[in-house]
C-alpha cells in the first residue's frame, strides 16, 4: 500500500463529499465510459470505482455483477491511486492476494489494470479498471485511453458539481443524454476520424452552425483538424490567429461570447462577413500541460450561457487533447522515419556513386585495348574466372596484373565475398608469416592482441597474394599447406583453422629462374601454376596505346578540371613510338603529367615529361661520335632514321627504281620522302637527283 494514502484521505472524503458521490446511486454517464473501457481494452468487465477510508464504491460497472461481488479490492484500488496504471498479470499466483477472495475466488481475476481519478485539488478520488480472467497486458495505446477516459470521469463529476446547484433536473437529463450521444458517436474512432466524428456530433446535438478542432502552429497561427459547417465536413483552413477570439483561447483561456462577438473583435472580417452572432472556445491541453489546440463552436444565432456548453466541451477537449498529442507524436514519427528512409536512399546513391568512382579510378571490370594480345589473354580470363581454380598471373610491373586479378574476382562466382590482397614484397619477412595466418594474444613480443590473419579475412572469397616471388622460404612451406589442405595455424597457437578461399597470385620474376636458383620451392610453383595468365607488355601492344592514352587524358582531365579536347600528332605519335619499359603504370603516369602541366586545350608533351624520346627530335645532322654509345636506348624514330640513312648511302641517295632506296625499304617513293621529312633525313649531297 502507498505510504502518502493516510495523508491524502481526508483530502479525498472532502472531495468525494464534493462532488456527492457517497451514497448516490450509479450514473448513466459513468456506466458509458466503463463500457467504452472495455471496448478499447478488449476486456470482457471494466468498472468505475470510487474509495474512501473504509470502503470501495462500484458506480459503474461492465461484466461484473456488483451486488454479488465482494467489495474488498482495496489492494488494487489503492495502488492504483498511489500510481499511474496497475497492471497485475496473473493475480492467482501473487501472494499479496493469498486473502482476497475477488481475486482468488472461482472464478481467478487474473488481470487487473487501471487508471486513477484525479480532481483537480491533487486528489485521487478513485479509479477506472478494466479487469480479465486470463493474464495478459495492456498496450501503450490502451494505457494512454484508460487515462483519457479517468479524465473524462472526473470531467463528468465537475460537470455534475457545476450544475447541481443553478440548473434543474430537466436540465441535468439533457447534459446527461447529451454527454450519453456524444460518447457513443465517439467511442470507436480515434485519431482524424475521431476529429470528424466529433465535430459532426457536436454541431447536431447542440445545433451550432459551424463547428472545428484546431491544432496550434507557429507565429500565431493554426490548422483545423476537422470542419463541420451547416450540414456537412469543409475542407480544413489554416488561419492566423490574431485578431480573433481564438487567440485567447490559444492562451490557455475559455472564451463563450454569447452574442455580438464581431463587436469585440471589429477587425475581424470573417466574423462580419458571415454573421455570426456567438463564439465558444476551449483549450486542448497536451499531458505536458501545454495549449496544443482549440475546439471552437461559431453559430449565427445567440448561443446559451448555461454551464452545460463548457462542461460538455471541456469533457470532450479533455481527450481531443490526448488525440492531437497522439496524432503529432505519430506525424513527428512518421517525418522521422521518411527523414531516415531519405538519408539511406541518399547513402545508397552516394554508395553507387562512389562505386563507380572506385571502379572508374582503379579500372577493375574495363580492360582497355584491343589488340590481338589482349583479346587473347582476355578470352583465357574468361575461361577461367568462373571456376575456383588457382591462377598464376605473369607480366613486367606496370603491366596491370593486379587489374587481372579484380576482374577474375569480380567475374566469379565469389565476387559476393571479400578480394583480401596481400603484397607479399611490401613487409618484412617476420611480420608476413602473422599478416597471412594471423596470431593469438602474446604469440611475441608486440603482440597485446589477438589478430585475424588475410587468409581468414578472405575465407569464401578471393586472396591476391601480388609479388609471391619475393615470399621467403619459410613462409612458402605454410602456404603450401594452406593451398593443399586449406588449414593453417595462427603464429603462437595450436588451434587449426580451416577456411575456403581462391588463391591468385601474381609475379614480375621469371618462377622457374627462382625455382632453379632455389629462391622458390618447387612444390609450390606447381600447385600456384595450375592456371597461368601472361599479361602482355606494353611494347607488344602499340595499337593500344592511342585508346590508352584517350582514356588517361579523360580521366585525368575531369580529376584535375582541366579542359583537354584532344592530343597533338606529333605527341601521340611519340607516345606510341616509345617503348614503354614501364608498362601502362609509366604511361598512366606519363599522361598524368602532362595533363597537370598542359597549358592549351591540346595535349603536348615538353621534352622533359618524355626526355628518352628527346633524342629523336634533335638535329639529324649529328655525329655518329655524338649518338648514344648504347644502341638499346634507342628511340623507334632514331633507329628508323639511322636506317633510312644507311640504304642511302648504300644506294647513293638514289630513291626510286629498280637499285632505289624505296624498292630496298619496300616502301612507296612518295611514302618514303614523305618519312624522311618526318624525320629529318636528308640525301648525301652529291646525289641530289631521284
Amino acid at each position: 500500500m502507498n505510504s502518502r494514502l493516510p495523508d491524502d484521505e481526508q483530502g479525498r472524503l472532502e472531495a468525494l463529499r464534493a462532488y456527492e458521490i457517497l451514497d448516490t446511486p450509479p450514473e448513466p454517464g459513468f456506466d458509458d465510459l466503463a463500457r467504452l473501457a472495455a471496448d478499447l481494452c478488449a476486456a470482457p468487465m471494466a468498472l468505475v470505482t470510487f474509495i474512501d477510508a473504509d470502503r470501495q464504491w462500484f458506480k459503474a460497472s461492465i461484466g461484473l455483477d456488483v451486488e454479488a461481488t465482494p467489495r474488498d479490492v482495496s489492494f488494487c484500488a489503492h495502488t492504483i491511486l498511489g500510481s499511474n496504471v496497475l497492471v497485475v498479470p496473473d493475480a492467482a499466483a501473487d501472494a499479496r492476494f493469498s486473502d482476497n477472495p475477488f481475486v482468488t475466488g472461482d472464478p481467478h481475476i487474473r488481470f487487473y489494470a487501471g487508471a486513477p481519478l484525479i480532481a483537480d485539488g491533487g486528489h485521487a478520488l478513485g479509479a477506472i479498471c478494466v479487469v480479465d480472467r486470463v493474464p495478459r497486458s495492456l498496450t501503450p495505446s490502451q494505457e494512454t485511453a484508460l487515462q483519457v477516459l479517468s479524465r473524462q470521469v472526473v470531467a463528468q463529476l465537475e460537470l455534475r458539481r457545476s450544475t447541481m446547484s443553478v440548473v434543474t433536473d430537466e436540465d441535468r437529463k439533457k447534459a446527461e443524454h447529451l454527454l450519453r450521444e456524444l460518447t457513443e458517436g465517439t467511442a470507436s474512432v480515434t485519431g482524424g476520424a475521431f476529429f470528424s466524428s466529433l465535430v459532426q456530433h457536436l454541431a447536431m446535438a447542440l445545433h451550432v452552425r459551424r463547428v472545428y478542432v484546431a491544432e496550434c502552429l507557429p507565429d500565431d497561427r493554426a490548422k483545423s483538424r476537422a470542419l463541420w459547417m451547416g450540414n456537412e465536413a469543409q475542407p480544413n483552413f489554416e488561419y492566423d490567429l490574431r485578431g480573433t477570439p481564438c487567440m485567447k483561447v490559444s492562451k490557455g483561456e475559455t472564451c463563450l461570447y454569447a452574442r455580438n462577438v464581431s463587436k469585440y473583435f471589429p477587425e475581424n472580417q470573417f466574423l462580419a462577413k458571415f454573421g455570426y452572432e456567438s463564439y465558444l472556445g476551449v483549450p486542448l491541453w497536451d499531458s505536458a500541460h501545454r495549449v496544443i489546440g482549440h475546439m471552437v463552436l461559431v453559430d449565427d444565432k445567440p448561443m446559451s450561457e448555461d454551464p452545460l456548453w463548457v462542461s460538455v466541451l471541456r469533457t470532450f477537449a479533455s481527450r481531443a487533447g490526448v488525440e492531437l498529442e497522439r496524432e503529432q507524436g505519430e506525424e513527428k514519427l512518421r517525418l522521422a522515419l521518411a527523414e531516415v528512409e531519405s538519408l539511406k536512399n541518399r547513402l545508397q546513391a552516394e554508395n553507387v556513386y562512389l562505386q563507380e568512382e572506385i571502379r572508374k579510378e582503379h579500372n577493375f571490370e574495363e580492360m582497355v585495348g584491343q589488340s590481338p594480345a589482349l583479346l587473347a589473354l582476355l578470352q583465357k580470363l574468361e575461361r577461367v574466372a568462373n571456376t575456383d581454380a588457382t591462377v598464376l598471373i605473369c607480366g613486367e610491373t606496370g603491366t596491370g596484373k593486379e587489374l587481372i586479378a579484380r576482374a577474375l574476382h569480380n567475374s566469379g562466382p565469389r565476387k559476393q565475398r571479400p578480394l583480401v590482397k596481400v603484397n607479399c614484397g611490401a613487409m618484412p619477412a617476420a611480420l608476413l608469416e602473422s599478416e597471412l595466418f594471423g596470431h593469438v594474444k602474446g604469440a611475441f613480443t608486440g603482440a597485446i592482441e589477438r589478430r585475424v590473419g588475410r587468409f581468414e579475412l578472405a575465407d569464401g572469397g578471393t586472396l591476391f597474394l601480388d609479388e609471391v616471388g619475393e615470399l621467403p622460404l619459410e613462409t612458402q612451406v605454410k602456404l603450401l599447406r594452406v593451398l593443399q589442405e586449406q588449414e593453417f595455424e595462427p603464429v603462437g597457437s595450436s588451434r587449426t583453422v580451416r577456411v575456403d578461399v581462391r588463391i591468385i597470385a601474381a609475379t614480375n620474376r621469371d618462377l622457374n629462374d627462382e625455382v632453379r636458383a632455389g629462391r622458390f620451392r618447387a612444390d609450390l610453383f606447381f600447385r600456384l601454376n595450375v592456371v597461368p595468365l601472361t599479361v602482355p607488355p606494353l611494347r607488344d601492344r602499340p595499337s593500344d596505346i592511342p585508346m590508352l592514352v584517350t582514356y588517361f587524358v579523360s580521366r585525368f582531365a575531369k580529376k584535375f578540371g582541366r579542359k583537354i579536347d584532344g592530343v597533338t600528332r606529333d605527341t601521340m605519335h611519340r607516345l606510341t613510338t616509345y617503348q614503354w619499359p614501364g608498362n601502362i603504370r609509366e604511361l598512366q603516369n606519363i599522361v598524368e603529367r602532362a595533363v597537370v602541366m598542359a597549358q592549351g586545350s591540346l595535349l603536348t608533351l615538353d621534352a622533359d615529361i618524355l626526355p628518352i624520346a628527346h633524342a629523336a627530335t634533335e638535329s639529324p645532322t649529328q655525329d655518329a661520335a655524338h649518338e648514344p654509345a648504347q644502341a638499346g636506348t634507342l628511340s623507334l624514330n632514331e633507329a628508323e632514321r639511322r636506317h633510312i640513312e644507311t640504304v642511302l648511302s648504300q644506294t647513293g641517295g638514289v630513291i626510286e627504281g629498280a637499285a632505289g632506296a624505296a624498292k630496298i625499304l619496300n616502301l612507296h617513293p612518295n611514302t618514303l620522302r614523305s618519312r624522311m621529312k618526318k624525320l629529318g633525313v636528308q640525301r648525301p649531297a652529291a646525289h641530289e637527283v631521284s
